[in-house]
């Protein structure tokens, strides 16, 4: 070797780690600078193309300013109001008029049927920000002024800072929870003091990155995000990040104990096992990006946001990783030394005994296995995806969900959350006939130039009305959707009216019937990309079919086992529209990742080894590796769990426990034995299903002596 390539060998990985600190130190606080463009407005991400979403285009005609709308309720445990308390309450409220944040002059207050409670609508600037506590403080003080009540706000912004609230520690919180769980993990496994911190600077710089680009991106409203999507992008490019340098540097630990030189040892790393990161994680940029082809919303803004996090996490591990083993060397790994090659081959004892399982009854072991899955898969249909009622939102019992738990049991469930038909001037009269008649509707009335219904003469712009009207079920409730669908039945007959119905009940409807078209779409889309590149990374055609069978039994059983999980531990109605499909994308897509892990190694083996040497090889060789990897991925994704958001929660079991099955049955022993059972025909068209099976001996061994 010359001088200059010696110096090359010191000098490259040395830049690149320059490189990556400079990009870490510059674009570092952008991880926590997202939430400075992401948005919590739920409207921002309706369906494209529903119903609702046009009635909010249609809806600004006729607000002189945009507004969210805070109600206040008051109590007086039981008492009835006599109508001086009802004046005291209006006027309070009325003192807001000309405060900062308050547009307009507040509601009179509304006495219930009962007479046991009161209700006022207070209007605030749209985009408070920051200063929406402020603001709403400002009107619990005013509210309560009227002596002997208890004063609650409940509507949309009263919702909307709970979910800011709700939001506020996930820049420190979930980073710090998620790395610490990562750091704890790696430390007990690798039993190496230097390794972990290695990993999770890597997967700190891969979310610095990421951040800086989506921030870029959200900042010119090429992307959006919202809390949501920033909470998952940081898990997924921890766990993702993590994964990927636990094999890179396993590889690297089993070329340094061959060559012994760190340099060739890191590129013999990258080489061998840069296929399966990058057809891993193609597998779930693609899939996410498949999320593109559906019409709701949200689902567009995880997609291209979790692929750019994918992306980010490839390149710090095939770069800033390699780039530090290879100045770094042994000492990585101190105090624990690198394997000889046949000891790594042979794997620990857990994995030899496992494999030892696998080899000598194939059958047997597939067969319980995925019958156990399949009785776990049985209870899958009775997930519920119709949506979270608006009390199991938050995890905690948030106040806005106390509120509108008092609203509704005072006034008509759609009190202060009517629905809103926009329809033809000419036809006001007739709609409104049709809503009223609509079973299931409390009142409805046309918007004057006051802002209140029924109150005057209709206000008209651009040649339409608005029509405000109240449910008598709880406006996130089911009867209150089945009567949106009579509703725009009725209202859709009236002639020449071009009526449409929105509000936050049809958002909830549409939103529901669009999650459920848009499976339709995304999840074939997905399975297609995920047999592709399979097929072109295993040159096979029967083994990538396998696989992705089995991670969709995965997939099922999961949904399966947390159906119980979340109605009977967890006290959860259903889930949100959208848990399903999240599921689907992350596990099945996850789920290959560990697959191709284990059988990109299982295919070299068997190139030298015939396929079932090759099998039990590679489950013994990688069985470590990437159970800790889905440890470390369960784990990061349980970290959303911090976040008290039933949405979060849901897709945070979902996924944990479904990596867990996927690592420790599915990948461990149903793959393993159905390759065994099938045997070199599973590997068909390749050469490799034309090799002659040498005779095994029917042990754990299976892998060489020396």
């Amino acid at each position: 070797m010359t001088t200059a390539q010696r110096w090359a060998r010191r000098l490259v990985p040395l830049a690149l780690l320059l490189v990556w600190l400079g990009v870490g130190g510059t674009l570092g606080p952008y991880a926590g600078k997202l939430g400075e463009v992401a948005t919590n407005d739920q409207a921002a991400f309706l369906p494209r193309s529903a119903e609702s979403t046009r009635v909010l285009d249609a809806r600004k005609a006729f607000d002189q300013s945009e507004t969210v709308l805070a109600v206040v309720v008051w109590t007086a445990d039981g008492e009835r109001f006599t109508a001086d308390r009802r004046e005291e309450a209006t006027r309070a409220v009325a003192a807001l008029a000309g405060e900062p944040g308050v547009v307009g002059r507040p509601s009179p207050a509304l006495l219930s049927d009962d007479r046991e409670a009161l209700q006022a609508v207070v209007q605030l600037e749209p985009d408070l920000g920051d200063e929406l506590p402020t603001a709403l403080d400002a009107v619990r003080e005013a509210a309560g002024d009227v002596p002997g009540t208890r004063a609650q706000i409940a509507g949309p912004a009263a919702s909307q800072a709970d979910l800011s609230d709700a939001f506020a520690g996930i820049d420190g919180l979930l980073l710090g929870v998620a790395l610490g769980a990562v750091l704890l993990i790696l430390l007990l496994v690798y039993r190496s003091v230097l390794l972990p911190f290695l990993i999770i600077l890597g997967s700190v710089l891969a979310l610095g990155l990421a951040c800086a680009v989506v921030y870029a991106l959200a900042e010119r409203d090429v992307v959006r995000v919202d809390g949501q999507v920033q909470g998952i992008l940081s898990i997924l490019v921890i766990g993702a990040a993590t994964d990927y340098a636990l094999l890179l540097a396993a590889r690297f630990r089993e070329e340094l104990a061959v060559r012994g030189d760190r340099a060739a040892a890191a590129v013999a790393a990258v080489r061998r096992s840069c296929g399966a990161i990058t057809a891993s994680a193609a597998t779930v940029a693609l899939g996410l990006l498949a999320l593109l082809a559906g019409d709701l919303t949200n689902n567009r803004a995880l997609g291209p946001v979790g692929a750019i996090g994918i992306v980010c996490s490839v390149l710090t591990t095939l770069t800033f990783l390699p780039a530090a083993l290879a100045l770094l060397g042994r000492t990585a790994y101190w105090p624990s030394r690198p394997k000889p090659p046949q000891e790594s081959a042979q794997g620990s004892g857990v994995w030899r005994r496992v494999a030892g399982l696998v080899s000598a009854r194939p059958r047997r072991t597939w067969a319980v296995t995925a019958l156990l899955l399949a009785v776990c898969a049985a209870f899958a249909p009775s997930l519920s995806s119709k949506g979270v009622p608006l009390d199991e939102i938050f995890v905690n019992d948030a106040p806005s969900v106390a509120a509108q738990r008092t609203v509704g049991e005072h006034f008509p469930g759609g009190s202060g959350n009517p629905a809103i038909v926009i329809a033809d001037a000419g036809r006001a009269e007739e709609v409104t006939a049709a809503a009223r008649a609509t079973e299931g509707v409390a009142s409805a009335g046309a918007v004057s130039a006051s802002g209140r219904p029924g109150a005057g003469k209709p206000l008209v712009a651009d040649g339409r009305v608005r029509v405000d009207v109240t449910l008598r079920a709880a406006a996130d409730s089911e009867a209150a959707k089945a009567t949106v669908e009579r509703l725009r039945e009725n209202v859709h007959a009236v002639p020449g009216a071009g009526a449409l119905v929105g509000g936050y009940t049809a958002q909830q409807y549409d939103t529901q019937q669009t999650a459920a078209r848009d499976r339709t779409v995304i999840v074939p889309i997905v399975l297609g990309v995920i047999l592709l590149i399979l097929t072109v990374l295993l040159r096979s055609l029967l083994v990538p079919v396998l696989l992705v069978a089995t991670v969709g039994l995965n997939f099922l059983a999961t949904l399966g086992v947390s159906a119980l999980v979340f109605r009977h531990l967890l006290g959860f109605g259903g889930t949100d529209a959208s848990v399903p499909l999240y599921g689907f994308v992350f596990l099945v897509a996850l789920g290959v990742d560990y697959n191709i892990f284990l059988m990109s190694r299982v295919r070299e083996e068997a190139l030298a080894h015939g396929n079932r040497r090759g099998v039990l090889r590679g489950l013994t060789t990688t069985g470590g590796v990437i159970t800790s990897a889905g440890v470390v991925l369960a784990a990061t994704f349980a970290a959303l769990m911090v976040i008290p958001l039933a949405f979060l929660v849901q897709i945070a079991f979902i996924v944990a426990f479904g990596v867990l099955l996927d690592t420790l049955v599915v990948r461990s022993l149903l793959v393993p034995a159905l390759m065994i059972d099938i045997g070199p025909r599973a590997w068909w068209p390749s050469a490799l299903a034309r090799r002659e099976e040498p005779r095994p001996r029917e042990t754990a061994a299976a892998a060489p002596s020396g």
